[in-house]
């Protein structure tokens, strides 16, 4: 990297930092350069993983009988060495990722305010107490589920996994947590501030690597429980291999509507709509890559929409005024160009000036298509770019009809001034999260975060709420009577 040396990563296992068993390592760049090298990683290989698995197993008990109040105060106190690092941590995500300086900035501060949301989670894990006959006396306790396998995708590579390793550690479980291998670096710079938080080295694993480290990590029988965030296609066979006998958590793709209706702002509508588009340069699960228009205002605002998108200055993330940082790797951007392609094929059209972007990045333009039909390939399936398809409805009630047929169920948004509108939107909308004029993205870190349909397997929920913590405990019920 231009005035930065390459950085040698190393996998965490049984509490050493080592490379791979075999060697083997991979490279990350920058998506704004690929030429510039982030640093060097483990290639790690199923030996590394039943290794990390091995030492995990023999931590686990002394990790699990460690206070709530301890636990507790290594989240604090590794919040508060993100918090020392962030300026380091903003430029780091930034090169590694390529997120705006801006996005970098808000992701780096978000991350400890989850940690310290998850330390206070450790204090309120408690059982409950029932009636019952004869002097009983019915009574739960929670206790860790084990060992958690936590695998994370590149596109929120801090606050994603603060939100599964957080609520692991707060519930006393060993974890074994596998970044992408996009962002390597970011992985592990957020065990070095649990370390440097009090954690026992022994008590995490980290695991570098691609889908051969992700596949033995859910076939070893061994870990209790996997907890990943990524495409639905990963996400079902991720399920397949873990069983009916494991605990799973996934979080998995979108294809998410906005809706507008006749009655909303337009240019207020036109801003919601490209926040949501474009943000993250198209690559958020959250995203809005469907924007559903009455007949009334279809014109109006689609011409608001492309203006704006028009104005967005595309570059490396850490330049000044920039924007929108470029994709996050050369297999993204291949993939947003095959569906520009398709769109046009299948007879889209396409709004405003796809022009190439001067440098060796992986960067793309904001793209809208109009006159779509429910079964384009732009329409139906997740692109995680900054493409969006425009559809058009006579009225309400087609718009709430298109926006539902879709295999996805994540999140939905309406914009409207009608209050009952709205209200009835939200009840018929088939997604986990429903958003009343705002961006289909963006989340509050205290509410239960998960998805309807494909884009979740619907029973633990990510983030906050009460399934937040059951996924990482186990509850065990106990009955006692005197023995005099």
């Amino acid at each position: 990297m231009s005035g930065h040396a390459p950085v040698v990563g190393a996998n965490l296992v049984g509490g050493d930092w080592v490379q791979a068993a075999s060697g083997a390592v991979f490279g990350s760049v920058e998506p704004a350069d690929p030429r510039r090298v982030v640093g060097t990683f483990p290639e790690s290989s199923a030996e590394d993983v039943r290794a990390a698995v091995d030492g995990l197993k023999e931590a686990a008990p002394e990790w699990a009988a460690t206070s709530p109040e301890c636990r507790a105060s290594i989240l604090e106190a590794a919040a508060d060495a993100l918090e020392s690092r962030a300026a380091q941590l903003i430029e780091e995500m930034s090169r590694e990722e390529g997120k705006t300086r801006a996005e970098a900035s808000v992701e780096v501060g978000r991350t400890p305010m989850n940690l310290r949301f998850y330390a206070a989670e450790a204090m309120r894990s408690g059982g409950q107490t029932f009636p019952a006959a004869n002097g009983t006396l019915v009574y739960t306790v929670r206790e860790p589920v084990g060992l958690v396998g936590a695998i994370t995708p590149w596109n929120f590579p801090l606050n994603i996994p603060s939100r599964k390793i957080g609520p692991a550690l707060a519930a006393g479980d060993t974890v074994l947590f596998k970044p992408s291998e996009l962002t390597p670096l970011m992985g592990q710079r957020l065990v070095e501030a649990l370390i440097a938080g009090g954690l026992p080295p022994s008590a995490i694993a980290l695991v570098q690597g691609g889908s051969t480290a992700g596949a033995a990590i859910t076939a070893d029988e061994r870990v209790d429980a996997v907890t990943f965030t990524g495409s639905t296609d990963v996400g079902r066979a991720i399920h397949r291999q873990v069983g009916p006998d494991r605990r799973v958590q996934l979080e998995m793709g979108g294809k998410n509507p906005t809706v507008v209706l006749a009655d909303a702002d337009i240019e207020m509508a036109a801003a919601i709509v490209v926040k949501g588009a474009f943000g993250l340069s198209g690559q958020a699960c959250t995203g809005t890559s469907r924007l559903i228009v009455v007949d009334e205002i279809h014109d109006a605002l689609v011409d608001a929409v492309v203006a704006r998108a028009e104005k967005i200055t595309v570059g490396a993330g850490l330049d000044p005024g920039v924007m929108m940082g470029p994709l996050a790797s050369e297999s993204q951007q291949r993939k947003y160009r095959e569906y520009v392609a398709a769109g046009v094929a299948e007879g889209a059209v396409l709004r405003g000036a796809v022009s190439s972007i001067d440098g060796p990045g992986y960067f793309a333009r904001p793209v809208v298509f109009t006159d779509t039909t429910p079964g384009m390939r732009i329409v139906t399936d997740e692109i995680f770019g900054p493409v969006l398809a425009v559809q058009r409805a006579r009225d309400y009630d087609e718009a709430v009809s298109l926006a539902n047929a879709t295999g996805f169920g994540l999140s939905a948004a309406i914009i409207t001034r009608d209050v009952g509108r709205a209200m009835a939107f939200a009840d018929e909308s088939r997604t986990g999260l429903v958003k009343i004029n705002q961006p289909t993205s963006g989340m509050a870190m205290n509410a239960p975060f998960g998805g309807y349909k494909a884009s979740s397997t619907q029973t633990f929920k990510e983030q906050a709420g009460a399934s937040m913590m059951q996924f990482y405990q186990s509850e065990k019920t106990i009955y006692l009577t005197s023995a005099g």
